[in-house]
């Protein structure tokens, strides 16, 4: 049986009130005036009447993660959707340009730039984790076209200021690690990574970011640690303060019910971004789309379809 989307307000509490706001954001916000962006390496996977700007799905992974762990989804997304599905590498991730600074506001004018050189229209736009701040940031921020965003979905992220999340600091310290230490080999470098993370999956994803085509004979990470390693306070910012901005467009939110990325001090919050959210959960941890492939891609096609 598919999940029922709920609206926000059945998880809202009046009691509860949205955290102070811990960081401001150093960097603009105007998308126009961010002229640096970069040319995102994409995958696209086109629906057999050959659209490629109507209704599109564009798709955006974490942190850490990149366009290649969502090939599998995305194809079944073009196939039930019958849309062009984009998926993109951000900047410093996969096979993207390396380049500063590593903000929000940066970030969606990259998304804003691919969507406008493609003249795409009525976009569904969705992130997971950092992914899902990105596009948070694109849909509130007021120079937004009219007309280009449609749709707004957010995997397991609230729109927070947060302290920087430790195992993310262990994870960047394991990879410069694994890098200073002249290992050639994934298992040599899966041992380093398991004095910082018990996790098996979660270090075969880290790895995924290995550089196969490094003529190196010590194996060296494709993403810029150092620019990541500098822009971290900044990800886990969020360039808006609650009633600075608002979208009241169809959004929803996903939430694994057993993370904490979603909880009850952060839902008012979101309402408050997005008065029009509805939310709903799957009985997963953070990794959502890939630890319920088949209840996540119902639930994203009945919400964009509805």
């Amino acid at each position: 049986m598919r999940p029922q989307i709920r609206p926000l307000s059945q998880f809202w509490s009046n009691t509860l009130k949205a955290p102070r706001n811990q960081a401001v954001n150093r960097w603009p916000r105007c998308l126009s005036s961010n002229a640096n962006h970069v040319e995102l390496a994409h995958d696209e996977f086109l629906p057999s009447d050959g659209n490629r700007t109507d209704r599109p799905l564009i798709i955006l992974h974490g942190f850490f993660g990149s366009k290649r762990n969502w090939q599998s989804l995305s194809k079944a997304f073009m196939r039930d959707l019958g849309r062009p599905v984009y998926t993109l590498d951000l900047r410093n991730h996969g096979s993207s340009p390396h380049v500063r600074p590593m903000t929000y506001s940066h970030m969606a004018s990259d998304i804003l730039s691919f969507c406008q050189e493609r003249s795409l229209t009525n976009v569904a736009l969705m992130g997971h984790s950092m992914g899902g701040k990105v596009a948070m940031s694109l849909a509130l921020n007021p120079e937004l076209p009219s007309g280009l965003l449609a749709d707004l979905i957010v995997s397991d992220i609230a729109p927070v200021r947060a302290s920087i999340a430790a195992d993310t600091v262990r994870h960047i310290e394991a990879m410069e690690r694994i890098e200073a230490s002249g290992v050639s080999t994934r298992k040599e470098a899966d041992s380093i990574l398991a004095e910082y993370e018990a996790d098996a999956s979660v270090r075969a994803f880290l790895l995924t970011n290995v550089d196969g085509t490094s003529k190196s004979s010590h194996l060296k990470f494709k993403i810029p640690l150092d620019i990541l390693k500098e822009g971290r306070p900044e990800i886990e910012s969020f360039p808006y303060a609650p009633g600075e901005r608002t979208w009241e467009g169809h959004t929803l939110f996903v939430k694994g019910s057993k993370s904490k990325f979603i909880n009850h001090k952060n839902i008012p919050l979101i309402r408050q971004f997005f008065p029009s959210a509805l939310l709903e959960e799957l009985d997963t941890n953070h990794w959502v789309h890939a630890e319920k492939p088949n209840e996540y891609r119902n639930l994203i096609t009945d919400f964009i379809t509805q």
